[in-house]
This record gives structure tokens, sequence and C-alpha cells, in this order.
């Protein structure tokens, strides 16, 4: 039987009071505020990856005349759980007839799967526009020749047309990071290879922990070695262990669920920190457990959501309230500090979603209110620092109030989806027959 959120947790989710007035109203601003930058999007970035919201241009990732549509893929269930029922058609429809894989690119295998993959799986899943299926089946073709590395573990890249790989250093979360896409692309598919390639990349990752139960920031694919014995849940790692979680989740992964729980267990033994700034998970030596470094990165506070999807209350509160200090002592959240002297290490933001994720997960299972205040923080203070004539930006400088010639993708895919989601009626996405990849993608649990 397939686990639902409850049954692997142990708890259900709490009925959450909806104040048809206050939450309402909320929800449609932060609708508001994604046509913004979508309609910026459409004027002055339309058929390419993303809009440049100062310069009122846009970029690609692979460079001119290689555009793969990064902003309209990412963005298109975000229309669809908003209602926008004409963006999204005219979204679907430039998709469909436009997106092509057949380029002669070398493409960031982590990135493409999460954002591509996953917003094409859903797209399709949400709409039933088979065309959207069709081209995630060519893409996940065209990136399996990644993992054909001697441990199985995914190289770095690979090339569109030509199938060559390289850059064989990678790290946890670009190898653990993949199955929740290729797993859900081998049930709608029939394609069993799919599937069994990015499950064998995980358990290869898995079987190299340390004897504290700890994987590394770096690792050689071809020679299965770490080249980096820093353990911790910042960039690089992150994603790996809430993948574990999710594909217990997702498809019922009895492994998956075994890995999970050996390895949360060693990451809350070692890395997890009290001090006199809150709770924190800080980044040990993977084979000693000696503290390396107290730096916590704004990509971290996605783990006090991942703790409540497991169960872990208890301490996904006390890790939010954390972070949500972090973001308020600062004005927005920085990039990176150091959470023992509460400075400042990366002052940049980059349009995250991570902590609005996680107060949305809380929310769920907990239905208290303090998480929607901290919602209405994040979308005061984003709203305040970062909108543009035409779209959001990102932070060069939080402390200058310097903005950048940036908006990600995953602004529209994540930070306004969960913003959106953490005050729209309870029901717009049933988190028992839904999982978010790490790119708030929904996928459905029974594959359908």
């Amino acid at each position: 039987m397939i686990a639902t959120p409850s049954r692997a947790q142990g708890t259900r989710s709490r009925e959450t009071r909806f104040n048809a007035t206050a939450d309402t109203a909320t929800a449609a601003r932060v609708r508001t505020e994604f046509v913004h930058a979508w309609s910026g999007y459409k004027r002055y970035a339309w058929g390419h990856d993303e809009l440049l919201p100062l310069s009122r241009s846009y970029r690609d990732w692979y460079g001119d005349g290689h555009s793969l549509l990064m902003t309209p893929v990412d963005a298109l269930d975000t229309m669809i759980l908003m209602g926008l029922v004409s963006e999204a058609r005219e979204d679907r429809e430039l998709i469909a007839t436009t997106l092509s894989f057949d380029q002669d690119i070398y493409v960031k295998n982590f990135e493409i799967t999460i954002r591509l993959m996953g917003g094409l799986l859903s797209g399709y899943q949400l709409s039933g526009d088979k065309r959207l299926l069709v081209l995630a089946d060519d893409l996940g073709a065209r990136l399996l020749p990644a993992f054909n590395s001697p441990t199985g573990m995914p190289y770095m890249f690979v090339n569109l047309k030509t199938g060559k790989v390289r850059t064989p250093r990678t790290n946890p979360a670009e190898v653990g990071t993949l199955l929740l896409e290729f797993g859900t692309l081998s049930k709608l598919t029939g394609k069993r290879a799919y599937y069994d390639k990015a499950k064998r990349a995980v358990v290869e990752m898995y079987a190299r922990r340390s004897k504290l139960g700890l994987v590394g920031s770096w690792i050689n694919v071809e020679t299965g070695a770490w080249t980096d014995s820093s353990s911790h849940i910042n960039s690089g790692i992150d994603s790996y262990y809430e993948y574990l979680l999710k594909a217990w989740l997702l498809f019922g992964d009895e492994d998956c669920k075994r890995m999970w729980e050996a390895s949360v267990r060693s990451a809350n033994r070692y890395l997890s920190e009290e001090t006199r700034s809150g709770f924190w998970y800080g980044e040990a030596n993977m084979n000693s457990g000696a503290r390396m470094s107290t730096h916590f990165e704004s990509l971290a506070a996605f783990f006090p959501g991942t703790l409540a999807l497991s169960g872990d209350l208890v301490r996904a509160r006390r890790l939010q309230t954390s972070t949500y200090k972090m973001w308020t002592t600062f004005g927005v959240e920085p990039e990176t500090i150091d959470y023992r002297s509460m400075t400042i290490v990366d002052d940049g933001y980059e349009l995250r979603p991570e902590i609005i994720e996680s107060a949305y997960y809380l929310h769920h299972f907990t239905g208290d209110e303090r998480y929607r205040e901290m919602g209405r923080t994040f979308l005061r203070d984003i709203i305040a620092c970062c909108r543009t004539d035409v779209g959001y930006a990102s932070l060069s400088s939080i402390p200058k109030h310097s903005q950048r010639d940036a908006m990600e993708s995953y602004f529209l895919a994540e930070t306004l989806k969960y913003l959106y989601l953490l005050f729209a009626p309870p029901g717009t996405v049933d988190l028992r027959s839904h999982v978010f990849n790490t790119e708030a993608h929904p996928l459905a649990r029974s594959g359908r």
C-alpha cells in the first residue's frame, strides 16, 4: 500500500481555520503579484528562459537560441492552482508547440529534472494535456545517459543531443534529487529504466555514508570517493534528505523509508545544535562528527517543512522559529548567516521559497495561525524590497537594499505558489494524494 502522510507520520493534519475575509484577501494579493511578474515575463522575455526585471530583457540559460522555456514550464502548475485559466492555456500552447529538447547543449541534469521534467509532469497531471507527457518522456530519454557512470551515480552535465556527459564531481543533492521525477515518469510511461536508474543512484549514495551515517559535500561518480567530508543540510546536500522521505511517500518505497529514518537520525544527532540564538543545524565532519561550521543557508530553511512532513513537529517548530528569526533580524533572510553570532555571511537574497514552504507545511499539520502570520510578513517584505515595475528582482545586498537583475523561474514555481497555498482554501492541494517535488511541482501519488 502506498504510504500517505498520516500513515507515514503517525499523525493527521489538524482542521485549519479559514478566515474567508483575511485569508482570501491575502491569497488574492499573492495571485495579483504572480500576474504582475508573469505579465512582465510575457512582455519582455516571451519564449525565453527568464525575465531580467531591471533591464527589461531576458536571459537564456544556455545562450541565445537555446531557450528551454524555464519560466513557462516552471510556472504552469502555479497558474492552474491559482485558477488563471486563460494564462495557463496560453502557456501550455507555448510549451507544447515550441519547446524542443533536440539541442546540442550540455545541461545540468539536476536543475533540468526538477524544473522542467517536474513541471511537465505536474502540468500533465493537472491538465490532462498528453503533449506535456510526450515532452517529459523525450527529456527523460535524453537525460538517461547521465547515469552511465561506473557507480551509477549521474554525471553533473549531459548533452541533450549527443548524450555525452561531463563533470564527474558532484554532490548528494544532484545525485539524490531525481527519483520523484524519474519515478513518476516511469509510472506514467511504463518504462522501468527511469525508476531503476534514479533509484540506484540514491542507493549508491546512501551506501557511501560514513560510519556515523552522514554524507559529505562532494563525491566523484567515477571512483565513488568523497572529495569533501563536510556534512550539513545546506545547498549540495539539502534535497537529498528531502527525497528520501518523499520517495517513500510518493511511491511507498520501503527502501527509501529505511534510508530516510537512518539518515535523519544521524543528522539530528550530529548536525543539530542548541545555541543562544535558537535551534539550528550546522556543519560537521562526516567521519568524526566534529563541528566544522555554524553557517546556515536560506536554502536549509526547507528542513522544518520536511521534518513536519515526516511527523517530527517538535523539531520542525523549533527550527522554523530560528529561521524566522533569521528573516526578521535582517528584514529579509540573507543567503547565509553564522547562527552563533547572528551575523551575515552572504548578504544577498535570491527570492528563495524554502522558509515559506516550511510555514505552509507547519500550518497544514498544526493549524497554528502563527505560520500564516509569518506568511504575511514574508509577502509584505518581498513586495517592499523586491518588486519592480515589471516583476520581482533578487537582492544583491540586503543591508544596502540593492536589487539584482534576476528573477529565477522558481519565484513563480515555488515562492509565490507556497505563499498562495498558505492562504488558499484547504484542499487546494490535497497532501494525501500529492507530493511536491523540490521545485514545488505537485505529483500525484497514484501516478494517474
